[in-house]
C-alpha cells in the first residue's frame, strides 16, 4: 500500500493531455487543497507523453529553493551561468538552453507546487509559456501566495486554470479497492469517502490507520470497515497543519460545531462570540450552509471534528454538550430531529435523567434505522427506569443488531404480569420475532398460536395474528398465513401496523403465485401508510421490501429494482448499519446486474451481501444463492459450488419460503459444473414442487431456465386426461395466461420459438428481452437463433452473429450453457490466425508473424471458416466477437 494505483480523474487526465498534445497546445494548471491529487495527476499526465515528440522537464518546487535565484529550476538549468548578462539576458539564455536540449521536440515544462517558485524561475516559466514550441503545465496549492508571473499565465490566457475538486464517491470507492487490493463494502466505502471528503491523501491515511488497527476486515473477499476510526500520527499532524493555532474563542467555536454539527447559526451565536465565529469561517474551519429554512454551521472538513473531539478534555466535552442541549431546549425543539439531538447531548454529557426523552429519541433513531444509536438510547432509557416499554424497544433493536440472546434476556426480565393483556400482546410478538428469526426456533409459531387465546382485546389479537401469519409464511405454511392475514384485515379494531404487516404477507404470497398486479396494489397500500406504522413497527419495512423485491424480480422489472435500491430506505439502512435491509437490497441489486449481463457488478455486489449478512441467517442463504448465480453466469463452477454449499449451511429452516431462489441457483450451479442432465432433472423436479405449492410466479422462471438449457420440448408436470404430459413450452403457454405482466408471454414465446426451430421468432424474442434490459436472455435467444441459422446454412447467420456480438459487447464476462452450446472450439493456433485475419492482416504477414508457411495459414483459415460457419475474412470479426468470453481480441 506504499504506492497505490492511479484511479479515476479520467476527465482531468484527458484535459491535461489535450492541453499538451492538442492543436491549441495551451498549458494547464491545476489548483486545489493539499492531498487532493494534483501532483499524482501531473505525474500521470506527463508520464503518458511520448518522449520522441516531447522534451519533458519535471520540476518539484520547494520551500528550500524558493530563496535562491533559479533555485526552482536547478534540476533543469546548467550549474554554471554565463557572466555579465542582464536579468533579461539570463532569461533568454535559459530559454535557449531548453530549446537546444529539446533538439526540435516540443518543450513541456511540468512544475509541481509552482507557488513555491523563486521570482527568476517564475519569470522563466512565464517566458517558456510564451514560446512557440513550448507548453507549461503545473499545480498550485489553495491558499498560497502565487508569484505574479505564474498568476499572469492564465490572466494573459497562456494556460488554462482549473480547480481540482474532491474525487466523487464512485472514484473514491475504486481508489479504496486499489489501495486494499479488493472490493470494499458499499457502506464502508461511503463512510470513508465522506470522512476523507474525496481527498486521496487523507483516504490513504485513514485506510492505513484502520488496516493497522484491524478495523478493516475481509469477509468473502469484501473489505468492511467496523466504523471505529483510528487516527495515525501522520494524519493528526496533517490536520494540525491545516487547522493551525487557535485562540481560545475560535477553539470554542470549532469545538461547539464539532460536537453539535449541523448546528444552527442562531444557536452558535448564542454560545460563542460573533467575532470568533467570523474568524473561524474566514480561516476555512467552518462553513455556513442553508438547509431548507434553517442556516446551519458545519466543519469545513469531517476530520477536523474527529481531531477536535478526541483532544477535548472530558470535562469540557460534557460541559459543551450539556450547554448545547440547554440552548436547544430554551429555543424549543421545533423540528423532529431536535428531540434526538437533545437526547444524545444529554446522554453524552451525563445529564440524561428523563427516561421518556431517551425512549422517544430511541424510537426516532430506530425509525431512521440507525441501529447503533437506537441501541444506546434504548439501553439508557431502560437504565433510567424506562420500564417495560424501554425493554421491549431495546430487545427489538438488539434483534436487528444480530444479538438475539441479549434480546431474550432483556424480555425475560420483564415478563408481563397475569392480566396485563396489552403488555402480553407486545411481549409475545417481540419475543416471538426474536425467537423465530433471531434464534431459528420454529416451535415459536405454535407457542404464539396457543397463547393468543389469553387476549380478549380484538386489536391485541390482531397484532399477534399478524406476526403469526408472517412466521407461517416464512416456514411455507402459506394457506394459514393468508387466512390469518385476511382475518386481521377484516377486523376493524386491528391497528395500522398489524393491518399493513398482514397486507405485506398477502402481497408476498400473491407475487409468488403470479398475481403480480394484485401484489403491486397491496404493496402500494402498505407504502402509502408508512407514516402511520413506521413509529410503531419500523421493521415492517423489511416485510414490505421482501414483498416488493420478490414482485420486481418475478416481473423482471430491473428499473423498478434500481428505484428501490436508490430509495431513502437504502440510504438510511446503509448509514445506520441496518444489515438486514442493506443485505437484502444488495441481493436485489446483484440480481438486476446479473440479468443485465454485468457479471462483475453482480459478483461484487452479491459478495458484499454475503459479507453484510454473515452474522445473520435470515437472508444469508439467499445472498449465497445469488452469489452462486453470479458465479454460474461467469462460468466459475468452483465458486458456484462453494456458494451453494454456504447457502445450505447458512440457510435458516425458518426461511423455507425462499426455497425457489435457492433451488433455482442450485440448477444454475449444476449446469455451470457441466452436469447438464443433473441440472435438467433438478429443475424439472423444482417445477413439480412449485406447481404443487401454487407458486406460478416462480414456476415460469424455472421453466424458462429449462428453455435456456434447450429443453423447451421436455415433458413436465403430471399426466393429463389425454394420457400425455405437457411440454415446457406448453406449460409456459398455459401460465402466460395466468401470471401477470409482460414477461410470462415473452418467456412462452421464447419456448415456442425454440420448439419450432424458428430463428426469426428467436431474434424477435431477443429484441423484446433487450428492450426490458434482460441482456443475458437476449444474448442466449440470439445464440440459439445463430445455431439454427448455421444448421440451415442461412445467409442470415452473419447478421445474427453481428447482433449477438453487439449484445455480448454490452456484457462483462458471461459463459452460460446456452451461449456455450453452439460456440465453436478453436485451437490456440487457430485463435491467433483468426484474430490477425479479422484485423485485416494478409496471409503472408500472418505467416511471417507466427513463423508459419502461407499454405499453413490458408489451411488454418479454411478450418476456421468451417468451424465458425463463415465464408471468408469479412465475416470473421463478428464471428469471433459472438463467442462468449471473447471480444475478438487485438491483433497481438
Amino acid at each position: 500500500m506504499s504506492r497505490w494505483e492511479f484511479v479515476g480523474r479520467t476527465d482531468e487526465l484527458n484535459r491535461l493531455l489535450e492541453a499538451v498534445t492538442g492543436e491549441a497546445g495551451r498549458g494547464l494548471f491545476f489548483s486545489g487543497s493539499a492531498g487532493i491529487g494534483k501532483s499524482r495527476l501531473l505525474r500521470e499526465g506527463v508520464g503518458a507523453l511520448p518522449t520522441d515528440r516531447f522534451a519533458i522537464w519535471s520540476i518539484a518546487a520547494s520551500a528550500t529553493t524558493a530563496a535562491l535565484p533559479f533555485g526552482g529550476l536547478v534540476q533543469v538549468l546548467p550549474a554554471e551561468q554565463p557572466q555579465g548578462l542582464s536579468p533579461a539576458g539570463v532569461l533568454r539564455w535559459a530559454l535557449n538552453v531548453l530549446q537546444q536540449q529539446a533538439a526540435g521536440r516540443r518543450i513541456v515544462l511540468a512544475i509541481d507546487d509552482a507557488h513555491l517558485l523563486d521570482p527568476p524561475s517564475a519569470a522563466l516559466v512565464h517566458l517558456v509559456a510564451r514560446a512557440e514550441n513550448a507548453t507549461v503545465v503545473g499545480t498550485l496549492r489553495d491558499g498560497e501566495q502565487i508569484p505574479l508571473p505564474i498568476r499572469a499565465l492564465w490572466t494573459d490566457d497562456l494556460v488554462e486554470h482549473v480547480e481540482l475538486t474532491p474525487m466523487p464517491q464512485a472514484e473514491t470507492t475504486d481508489l479504496l479497492a486499489a489501495i486494499l487490493g479488493g472490493p470494499v463494502d458499499a457502506g464502508s466505502a461511503d463512510r470513508l469517502g465522506r470522512l476523507s471528503a474525496g481527498n486521496p491523501l487523507l483516504l490513504r491515511e485513514l485506510v492505513h490507520a484502520a488496516n493497522g488497527s484491524a478495523e478493516l476486515k475481509r469477509t468473502y473477499g469484501i473489505w468492511k470497515w467496523t466504523g471505529r476510526l483510528e487516527l495515525a500520527p501522520s494524519l493528526t499532524d496533517l490536520i494540525d497543519t491545516r487547522v493551525g493555532k487557535l485562540t481560545d474563542g475560535v477553539r470554542a467555536v470549532v469545538e461547539l460545531v464539532a460536537f453539535g454539527e449541523p448546528l444552527g447559526l442562531h444557536l452558535l451565536k448564542q454560545a460563542a462570540d460573533q467575532s470568533d465565529v467570523e474568524t473561524a469561517e474566514e480561516r476555512g474551519l467552518i462553513t455556513v450552509v442553508q438547509h431548507d429554512r434553517r442556516t446551519n454551521v458545519r466543519l469545513a472538513h469531517p476530520l477536523y471534528g474527529e481531531v477536535m473531539r478526541r483532544r477535548c478534555p472530558v470535562s469540557r466535552t460534557r460541559r459543551l454538550q450539556a450547554h448545547l442541549a440547554e440552548l436547544l431546549e430554551q429555543v424549543g425543539k421545533r423540528r423532529r430531529d431536535d428531540l434526538l439531538r437533545v437526547a444524545v447531548w444529554r446522554l453524552d454529557s451525563g445529564t440524561a435523567q428523563d427516561p421518556a426523552l431517551l425512549l422517544d429519541a430511541a424510537v426516532q433513531a430506530f425509525t431512521r434505522y440507525d441501529v447503533p444509536l437506537a441501541t444506546r438510547l434504548a439501553r439508557a432509557a431502560l437504565n433510567a427506569d424506562g420500564g417495560y416499554d424501554a425493554a421491549e424497544l431495546l430487545a427489538t433493536i438488539l434483534m436487528f443488531a444480530d444479538r438475539p440472546d441479549e434480546a431474550i434476556d432483556v424480555l425475560d426480565a420483564v415478563t408481563p404480569e397475569p392480566g396485563d393483556e396489552r403488555r402480553l400482546c407486545r411481549w409475545l410478538t417481540v419475543r416471538g420475532m426474536v425467537s423465530y428469526w433471531g434464534l431459528s426456533r420454529q416451535s415459536t409459531v405454535e407457542e404464539i398460536a396457543s397463547r393468543v387465546e389469553q387476549l380478549s382485546d380484538s386489536a391485541d389479537r390482531s397484532r399477534v395474528h399478524a406476526f403469526e401469519a408472517i412466521m407461517r409464511l416464512h416456514r411455507l405454511d402459506t394457506a394459514t398465513a393468508v387466512k390469518l392475514s385476511r382475518q386481521v384485515l377484516d377486523r376493524p379494531a386491528a391497528g395500522v401496523a398489524a393491518r399493513e404487516l398482514a397486507r405485506s404477507t398477502i402481497a408476498y404470497v400473491q407475487a409468488a403465485q403470479g398475481e403480480l398486479t394484485r401484489s403491486g396494489t397491496a404493496i402500494a397500500q402498505v407504502h402509502s401508510a408508512a407514516a402511520s406504522w413506521r413509529t410503531d413497527m419500523p421493521y415492517l419495512q423489511l416485510a414490505l421490501e421482501l414483498a416488493r423485491g420478490t414482485r420486481l424480480m418475478l416481473t423482471g422489472d430491473l428499473v423498478g429494482i434500481d428505484a428501490i435500491v436508490a430509495d431513502e430506505f437504502a440510504d438510511l439502512a446503509g448509514a445506520g448499519d441496518f444489515r438486514l435491509g442493506t443485505g437484502y437490497l444488495a441481493i436485489l441489486q446483484a440480481y438486476a446486474a446479473r440479468l443485465r449481463g454485468q457479471s462483475d457488478a453482480a459478483m461484487r455486489t452479491s459478495l458484499g451481501a454475503c459479507a453484510v449478512l454473515a452474522t445473520s441467517r435470515v437472508y444469508a442463504g439467499l445472498a449465497q444463492a445469488e452469489r452462486a448465480q453470479s458465479a454460474a453466469l461467469r462460468g466459475d463452477a468452483a465458486q458456484a459450488v462453494a456458494a451453494m454449499a454456504e447457502a445450505d449451511r447458512t440457510h435458516a429452516p425458518g426461511m423455507a419460503v425462499l426455497y425457489p431462489w435457492l433451488e433455482q441457483a442450485r440448477g444454475a450451479s449444476l449446469a455451470a459444473s457441466g452436469d447438464l442432465p443433473g441440472a435438467i432433472k433438478h429443475l424439472g423436479d423444482l417445477v413439480d414442487r412449485l406447481r404443487s405449492d401454487g407458486f406460478a410466479g416462480h414456476e415460469v422462471h424455472v421453466l424458462h431456465d429449462l428453455v435456456r438449457l434447450d429443453q423447451a420440448g421436455m415433458a413436465v408436470g403430471p399426466t393429463c386426461s389425454d394420457g400425455g404430459r405437457r411440454t415446457v413450452a406448453q406449460r409456459l403457454a398455459e401460465l402466460s395466461e395466468r401470471v401477470d405482466g409482460v414477461l410470462p408471454p415473452l418467456l412462452a414465446r421464447h419456448a415456442r420459438a425454440a420448439v419450432t426451430d424458428s430463428p426469426t421468432d428467436l431474434l424477435a424474442v431477443a429484441d423484446d428481452y433487450a428492450t426490458l434490459e434482460l441482456t443475458v436472455y437476449a444474448a442466449e435467444a440470439t445464440s440459439q437463433a445463430v445455431q439454427r441459422l448455421r444448421r440451415q446454412h442461412s445467409a442470415g447467420a452473419n447478421d445474427a452473429r453481428e447482433r449477438l456480438a453487439g449484445l455480448l459487447g454490452r456484457c462483462d464476462l458471461i459463459r452460460t450453457p446456452a451461449l456455450q452450446a453452439g460456440a465453436p472450439v478453436l485451437t490456440e493456433r487457430e485463435w491467433q490466425v483468426a484474430r490477425l485475419a479479422a484485423h485485416g492482416a494478409p496471409s503472408r504477414a500472418i505467416a511471417e508473424r507466427l513463423y508459419l508457411s502461407a499454405r499453413t495459414v490458408e489451411n488454418h483459415l479454411q478450418r476456421i471458416y468451417a468451424k465458425l460457419g463463415v465464408t471468408g475474412r469479412a465475416e470473421l470479426w463478428a464471428a469471433l466477437r459472438s463467442i462468449p468470453g471473447h471480444d475478438g481480441g487485438d491483433a497481438s
